[in-house]
């Protein structure tokens, strides 16, 4: 009867666990700046934010971020009052291109660097290119990963779905 009520009550708290939001962890990162952030600030905006994980090697990365810059990014600012965040994931012998690129690509949202990918791993992100939607109360509400010419359409309609709610 014990080990009944047991395996219960177990099961009970493993299902209220997995149902719980999952948000942004406390850990914080340099911008491309050297400025110390962190991540988990993100998550308490009150803003429907996008945390997307790239690399300047990856170049289904680049393009994803440039497509949203070029044709998204704007709107979803002054529209839905969107943040965005790139975290690169390159390491310390490619971290000095990440600045030079982001600054050639005139991007005005935040990148911060993961150097040793302690934000990558705590988010279970396996490849990159990677996109983590939270909802105005910072939950974590969707995941893509990879992409293809068009993918940010997708995220576009993610993006409107939790700016209405």
């Amino acid at each position: 009867m014990k080990r009944g009520l047991l395996s219960i009550a177990l099961l009970v708290f493993v299902t209220a666990i997995a149902q719980a939001p999952q948000t942004l962890p406390s850990l914080v990162l340099k911008d491309v700046n050297g400025k110390n952030k962190n991540v988990a600030d993100y998550a308490k905006t009150g803003k429907v934010t996008i945390i997307n994980f790239w690399a300047t090697w990856c170049t289904p990365c680049k393009k994803e971020l440039t497509n949203i810059n070029d044709n998204l990014y704007e709107t979803w600012k002054d529209k839905y009052n969107v943040d965005l965040v790139a975290v690169s994931i390159d390491n310390a012998k490619n971290v000095l291109k990440v600045k030079p690129y982001v600054d050639g690509q005139a991007w005005e949202f935040d990148v911060l660097l993961d150097v040793n990918e302690d934000l990558k791993r705590a988010l279970n992100v396996n490849n990159v290119p990677y996109t983590i939607l939270l909802d105005k109360k910072g939950n974590i509400v969707w995941k893509h990963e990879g992409y293809v010419e068009g993918n940010e359409y997708i995220l576009d309609e993610q993006v409107k779905k939790y700016a209405a709610m």
